[in-house]
């Protein structure tokens, strides 16, 4: 029965000293991750979240697509009428 408790005792020392080990793993990542992300965190894969656009580029951007689509439409809508 001596032997089972010791061993009991040393599997928990082994546990122990695994979950520390575990711990430092787990800092030594996190460090390297903010590294590699160029910034203190909040990053996920590496984006910095959505690009912020002004009003004026979002309106340009809207009157080409509109004038895409409307030079889209007099090349295709002859041919079909």
């Amino acid at each position: 029965m001596a032997d089972l408790t010791k061993a009991l005792r040393q599997l928990r020392e082994e546990r122990s000293r695994t979950q520390k080990q575990l711990k430092r793993l787990d800092e030594a990542i996190d460090v390297l991750g903010k590294v590699v992300s160029g910034s203190g965190g909040g990053q996920r894969n590496g984006r910095h979240g959505p690009r912020k656009l002004s009003v004026a580029a979002r309106r340009r951007i809207a009157e080409a697509q509109k004038a895409r689509w409307a030079k889209w439409k007099l090349k295709h809508v002859k041919k079909v009428a």
